[in-house]
């Protein structure tokens, strides 16, 4: 028999398979009839169908229970993190002076980032807010009215608003003294300070470096940030919020040196400081590196 097998034809073996495929004889298609494959595709039909239907039920049980306006945990948000614009890779920022296209990214993104801080854009769209005291908009028994948000003027950066003069319009890269923004990352309902003034502070990181990394300007003056912008209710509520942010320009940082520098809000009732400093080392607080190259 397993002799006969292997003597068969080429024609054989693909008579046999077109049998397999249709056999007009039984009507069968594949080895099954057409009832057969009916009820097999009527089976996943229902099968996958009832599947779909439970996750689609699970994921609006789940839906109803998230607020869309508001975070449901908040925990681990009791104090904000910190972050600098330009952006760059690993925080590092490095540039040369004399080469121009070292540090136009930088200024490309800076005026991205700062174009709807226009003093015109925030005059059209957000308030005149009193300084020194919480912006605070209850519902008043409405849940999530739109809420106004406070004017933050691209103007108060001085020299770092990248308006004026041509050389400020670089942001101090091209004359090599750079200015970066430091910005807190928004929370809502964060209430910063406990009714007493905020700023932001930088300094190298290392006493060593202080020396190298030279004077710090701060924009607005002091680093300071008005508590009439908290608190944030959410992007849904607050659509023209912009944070407040403050600039750190570098008047005379040494050239060639890796400078550490770290910015921190200081606020009345901040976490990280004192008793667990290592804790939350990296609440309200952000470091970057600097460097840049005269040649």
């Amino acid at each position: 028999m397993a002799r006969d097998k292997e003597k068969r034809s080429c024609g054989q073996v693909w008579a046999e398979w077109k049998a397999f495929v249709w056999d007009p004889r039984t009507r069968q298609l594949l080895g099954r009839t057409a009832s057969s494959w009916g009820l097999i595709l009527l089976f996943y039909l229902v099968f996958y169908g009832f599947l779909a239907g439970l996750f689609a039920l699970t994921m609006w049980v789940m839906l109803q229970s998230v607020d869309p306006h508001v975070p449901k945990y908040q925990d681990r948000l009791l104090t904000p993190g910190m972050m600098i614009r330009p952006y760059a890779e690993g925080l590092d920022v490095t540039f040369n002076v004399s080469q121009r296209h070292t540090w136009m990214p930088y200024v490309h993104a800076l005026h991205q980032f700062l174009e709807p801080y226009n003093d015109s854009l925030q005059a059209a769209r957000n308030a005149a807010c009193t300084p020194g005291r919480y912006h605070e908009q209850p519902d008043d028994g409405v849940p999530n009215v739109p809420k106004r948000a406070c004017r933050f003027n691209r103007s108060s950066l001085g020299p770092c608003a990248g308006l004026g003069p041509p050389h400020s319009e670089t942001y101090g890269y091209g004359t090599g003294q750079p200015c970066v923004l430091v910005k807190i990352n928004r929370v809502i309902n964060y209430f910063p300070g406990a009714n007493k003034s905020i700023n932001v502070v930088c300094a190298a990181k290392d006493e060593e470096d202080a020396a190298l990394l030279g004077p710090l300007h701060l924009f607005p003056p002091n680093g300071s940030i008005d508590l009439m912008y908290f608190p944030y209710y959410g992007k849904r509520v607050h659509v023209n919020y912009t944070q407040p942010v403050v600039a750190v320009q570098f008047a005379n940082a040494t050239a060639g040196v890796q400078h550490h520098v770290e910015c921190r809000l200081r606020a009345l009732g901040m976490r990280g400081e004192g008793a667990e400093p290592q804790r939350d080392r990296f609440a309200g607080r952000v470091e970057f590196r600097l460097r840049l190259h005269r040649e």
